[in-house]
């Protein structure tokens, strides 16, 4: 890392962290936050969302963001709005787990097979999914690789909030 990253401040833990790491395109960035912050598939509830957009950023590889962003203890996901964002027209965030550090002091007498194959770090995720997506692992309903073979199984390889998606995957 050039330098040490800003200490990022949330006050809700429920709320999704999106760090802006790509400053190529103002409007693809504006159009990210339009859909994390609309009111999605007739649900009654506010969708706030901690967006971090400060050019300090600008650049950050994902194992940077993931070393800065493992500081708060209480976040399962975080989700990059990096070059595929910008110019992607479903403007995919990268969700990043940070739970998967959990598995590096394993005992590889009983766990081997985890430690040669290891579960995905990483997934693309629609803006209209990222409140499922956190939710689900900040509450453990759903562990991070299954959002990863949800994505493998759609034709774009992204997650999808399928409650918002007018036809299903691939639309």
């Amino acid at each position: 890392m050039k330098e040490e990253l800003p200490e990022i401040v949330r006050a809700d833990e429920w709320v999704p962290l999106v760090i802006r790491t790509d400053y190529t395109d103002d409007a693809a960035w504006r159009e990210v936050i339009a859909e994390l912050e609309r009111v999605v598939g007739g649900r009654e509830w506010e969708s706030p969302v901690h967006l971090v957009d400060d050019r300090r950023w600008d650049g950050v590889t994902s194992d940077e963001a993931l070393v800065a962003a493992a500081r708060d203890e209480e976040l399962s996901v975080v989700f990059l709005a990096d070059g595929v964002t910008m110019r992607s027209p479903l403007r995919p965030l990268l969700a990043l787990d940070l739970g998967a550090d959990d598995d590096q002091d394993l005992d590889p007498v009983y766990y081997q097979e985890l430690i040669d194959s290891p579960p995905p770090r990483e997934v693309r995720v629609v803006p209209d999914a990222v409140h499922l997506v956190h939710g689900n692992l900040q509450l453990a309903n759903v562990d991070f690789p299954e959002f990863a073979e949800e994505a493998a199984a759609d034709p774009d390889g992204v997650v999808r909030d399928l409650v918002t998606a007018p036809d299903g995957p691939g639309s």
